[in-house]
């Protein structure tokens, strides 16, 4: 019976912070478990725990023998043919094949039964007589069928590299596999030939991405590697996407209805408060009675207060926290509806774009795609005034701001928040905190900009994009570096409204939501 994969308590950590804190996870034979979360949170860490690369400082982890793991490297020689390593990778399934001839020669004259019919389900799930097919037809799905089988592996590309290596795991069809950020480097269709691959495997698949459109077509599990505490979900991720939403639906009405009760107690305080008269004048009637009434009164309003004041010391002590708001473009309005924030007629970069026209209206949302080297992140420069060019007409006042690939920050050693309270001022920072965003955790807020990570780095400039709003936003590969559940909410951000935003991105999920029009280069 073919093993699981388990893991129990595992804790790790580097340079005195846990990265895996308490983390369990157990993977059956047939399950497809994908891990996610920001940048940092362990999906690396986790994966090479569980191929036993790295040890935990505390948990165990129990393993199928065999197992592969796609790594940075691969591991092998630059020395090595393509051929050494798809026969590396065939090699199983030729020994099963081998050792089934052996065993079958001796059935009629000795007891191997039983090993043969362990070598029998050992060849039937690596699909041995089919091993040779297979590596052709896999090698030729991830863009590698016109690599020769003499090349070494020295001169190939480092996409080249990965994906052979990824090939060479698929040929192997091993028990438990284990991919870190598979879709990395490979096409739209090379990354739907892999899912299909995936999705026919019958062991186990552990995978850590970013690639929302992937991990919704082959995960059966997912696993959300939260600050707070992993969280498990068995189901799609578009089942998860609609989960995670119904769940902040349900944060928000909790905070509103218990923010209603507090006023609603407060107000009473007041009433009651209110109702206390103790100078009242007592009439020349009433002089027998008055003290016992009064009194009588005095003590049912003091403890109407002690009891108002107990139900609203125990709300504000278990208060629901705001949830974070969602992201929002919303630019002042610098032109009617419709109307050109930026015209371009007969650009031409040489080298890197050739446009005849582009109008960019108030209120369009718009989506470049395009292969690598077509010229999108150079219309973006061109749109943001950072690249000179001819033919370029501006609304006048329009603002711009441009969330490029390579992020960076004009003092490193300024921290995020002081980097964030510099670019927008007082005034801003009070209307719009940081930390209501919930774009950066609240332990990177006091970092040095120059020690955070890309993620962490475009995060922040995600933040001042959102605080101040240009009236033209331009988004080069945004989803790039950030977790999924962020690419989503960054998503529902991009609806319709004022302004302009202009989109270039290879990622296969929002191209196939995008309710905007699209450019094609």
């Amino acid at each position: 019976m073919a093993e699981a994969l388990v893991a129990t308590e595992l804790v790790r950590g580097f340079e005195g912070r846990r990265v895996l804190d308490g983390v369990s996870l157990t993977a059956a034979p047939g399950r497809r478990v994908g891990l996610i979360g920001e940048n940092g949170a362990g999906k690396s860490t986790l994966l090479s725990l569980l191929a036993g690369v790295d040890q935990p400082e505390s948990g165990v982890v129990q393993r199928p023998p065999d197992l592969g793991f796609l790594q940075q490297e691969m591991p092998f020689p630059d020395s090595a043919t393509v051929a050494a390593v798809l026969d590396d990778a065939l090699a199983e399934a030729r020994e099963d094949l081998a050792e089934l001839e052996r065993l079958g020669a001796l059935l009629a004259s000795e007891d191997v039964e039983a090993e043969y019919a362990e070598r029998l389900e050992l060849a039937q799930r690596h699909e041995a007589w089919d091993a040779d097919r297979r590596a052709d037809v896999v090698l030729s799905g991830l863009g590698l069928g016109d690599v020769g089988r003499d090349r070494v592996l020295g001169s190939l590309s480092g996409g080249q590299r990965r994906r052979l290596h990824l090939a060479a795991l698929v040929i192997r069809r091993p028990t438990a596999l284990l991919l870190d950020e598979p879709t990395n480097h490979l096409d739209d269709d090379a990354a739907a030939f892999l899912q299909e691959q995936l999705r026919s495997l019958p062991g186990i698949v552990v995978l850590a991405s970013h690639d929302r459109a992937f991990l919704d077509a082959v995960c059966t599990d997912l696993v959300d590697l939260d600050p707070d505490g992993p969280v498990r979900f068995g189901g799609t991720y578009s089942e998860y996407l609609h989960q995670r939403r119904a769940d902040r639906e349900r944060w928000e009405r909790r905070h509103l209805e218990e923010q209603e009760e507090l006023n609603e107690v407060r107000d009473s305080l007041g009433l009651i408060a209110g109702r206390v008269a103790p100078n009242r004048t007592m009439r020349d009637s009433d002089k027998m009675g008055y003290g016992v009434r009064a009194n009588r009164v005095q003590s049912q309003i003091s403890r109407r207060v002690r009891n108002a004041t107990r139900r609203l010391e125990e709300l504000e002590r278990t208060a629901v926290p705001a949830p974070p708001r969602p992201l929002r473009f919303s630019p002042d309005a610098v032109a009617s509806p419709g109307e050109d924030l930026v015209s371009l007629r007969d650009v031409r970069i040489p080298g890197r774009l050739t446009l005849g026209h582009l109008d960019v209206r108030d209120g369009d949302r718009l989506l470049v795609t395009g292969p690598n080297g077509a010229g999108k992140s150079t219309l973006l420069l061109v749109l943001a005034g950072r690249l000179e060019a001819a033919g370029v007409r501006r609304h006048p006042g329009v603002r711009v701001g441009l969330l490029d690939q390579d992020t960076s920050f004009a003092n490193p050693r300024l921290t995020a928040r002081a980097t964030y309270g510099r670019a927008l001022g007082s005034e801003r920072i009070a209307e719009v905190p940081l930390e209501s965003l919930g774009l950066l955790h609240r332990w990177d807020l006091g970092k040095a900009v120059g020690t955070l990570s890309v993620g962490q780095r475009r995060r922040l400039a995600l933040a001042l994009l959102v605080a101040n709003p240009p009236h033209l936003l331009l988004l080069d590969e945004p989803t790039n570096h950030l977790s999924p559940t962020l690419c989503d909410e960054l998503e529902d951000a991009l609806g319709p409204g004022p302004g302009a935003i202009v989109v270039a991105s290879h990622d296969r999920w929002l191209r196939n939501r995008w309710r905007g029009t699209g450019i094609g280069l």
